[in-house]
């Protein structure tokens, strides 16, 4: 007689074991809400095992059509049309705000008063004082929160604050950043982008928080900043779509030189008006004992020049592929040379929030705080008032 093979049912939410369930509640299905959800999906069976599984409850966007189309798309329970209404479900416990930059402070705060904790896109706020608000709520109510500066969960990224936590690069002395974009260019383009009420500020609090961010996690606490910014297409279609038109009150690009504290200078750049730059997302950092250097459209690799740790004492700078099993978060991925995308940083930034959660722990120092959200505002308004008074710009907090 054969030998009868049982058949071994799992058991739910792709065989997590005894991992907590987290019901997610999101506002916003574009971009962002695109990214997140992925990033949510992939976690589970991916991040192994799971500090958490996400739950995803609903979703919320205005346009009652599309967000019930992105609830089927990316896998959510239900949706809603109001934020308020969505804060009021008892399933969900973590508010993921990926919705434009205007309405993430009072459905943020709205969520700390309920108890949720918080995931909410950068820049924080429009404004300092706004993100001082939303800093203020989620302290009260203390609750978790992470600001989503993704790129800190670039593993090449995260390599370079090993190294330089290890002391490999010395005192340090230089950093510069850009971050180039082209879509602006287009004088067709009609986005919330350029509208202070709807934004904040331009291409510096779109594209300049990140490279502020990844100075502050690399470098430290800037201490003064000068600045210019410009803008070159002075009005736009209104993206309300009513055919009106409204000027551009935003920048277009900004140039700052930055002090550190530690005694570092550098220099930060954004512009969407960069023609032929699709994402570049660049750095460099020089030190008394050797330097690196990244590139976001090659993210998994570290340009290193340490020439007392290369071998033979080798000049110039060595590419690394950031692959390897010890390298960071690579137990959850592939072989060695098998790289990784953009959209996998969700998932490192994801799980590192869910541990915090359900093992109450600190975010902060790897992940980015409503502190940092706050502390980067603040960078970004300093860097608006030099560039408007024409005059170097002392931070403070």
């Amino acid at each position: 007689m054969s030998e009868q093979v049982g058949f071994v049912t799992m058991g739910t939410a792709a065989g997590a074991g005894d991992a907590p369930t987290i019901g997610v509640g999101m506002l916003g299905y574009s971009f962002m809400g695109k990214a997140h959800s992925n990033g949510f999906r992939k976690l589970p069976y991916m991040a192994w095992p799971p500090p958490a599984v996400p739950e995803l409850v609903a979703i919320c966007g205005r346009n009652e059509a599309a967000v019930q189309a992105a609830a089927q798309r990316f896998g959510y329970a239900g949706y809603y049309t109001d934020w308020r209404e969505m804060l009021k479900d008892d399933r969900i416990q973590l508010f993921d705000n990926g919705g434009p930059n205007n309405v993430h402070a009072e459905p943020c705060i709205a969520a700390a008063e309920a108890g949720k904790h918080i995931l909410c896109e950068k820049p924080l706020a429009r404004t300092g004082a706004e993100a001082k608000q939303m800093l203020d709520a989620v302290h009260k109510a203390g609750v978790k929160h992470l600001c989503a500066f993704n790129y800190r969960f670039v593993p090449a990224i995260r390599q370079a604050r090993l190294l330089i936590e290890r002391g490999l690069l010395g005192r340090i002395y230089h950093f510069r950043a850009r971050y180039l974009q082209e879509w602006g260019a287009d004088p067709s383009v009609a986005q919330w982008r350029y509208h202070a009420d709807l934004a904040g500020s331009g291409a510096l609090g779109d594209l300049g928080a990140h490279i502020i961010d990844i100075g502050r996690f690399l470098v430290g606490e800037p201490k003064r900043v000068m600045a210019l910014a410009a803008t070159f297409i002075g009005e736009r279609d209104d993206p309300d779509e009513s055919g009106n038109r409204r000027p551009v009150d935003v920048d277009d690009a900004f140039e700052a030189a930055v002090e550190f504290e530690n005694g570092a200078v550098g220099t930060l750049e954004a512009t969407r008006f960069a023609t032929g730059r699709k994402n570049l997302n660049t750095f460099e950092i020089n030190g008394e004992n050797g330097s690196i250097s990244f590139n976001l459209e090659r993210l998994n690799e570290l340009d290193v020049h340490l020439p007392g740790v290369d071998p033979a004492d080798a000049q110039g700078f060595r590419n690394v592929l950031v692959t390897e099993a010890n390298h960071p978060f690579y137990e959850w991925w592939w072989p060695q040379g098998h790289i990784i995308g953009w959209e996998h940083t969700f998932v490192h930034e994801i799980a590192h929030l869910l541990d915090a959660i359900v093992n109450d722990k600190d975010v902060a120092p790897y992940g980015a705080t409503f502190e940092d959200g706050y502390r980067n505002a603040v960078i970004c308004d300093a860097i608006l008032q030099s560039a408007r008074e024409r005059t170097s710009v002392d931070i403070h907090y």
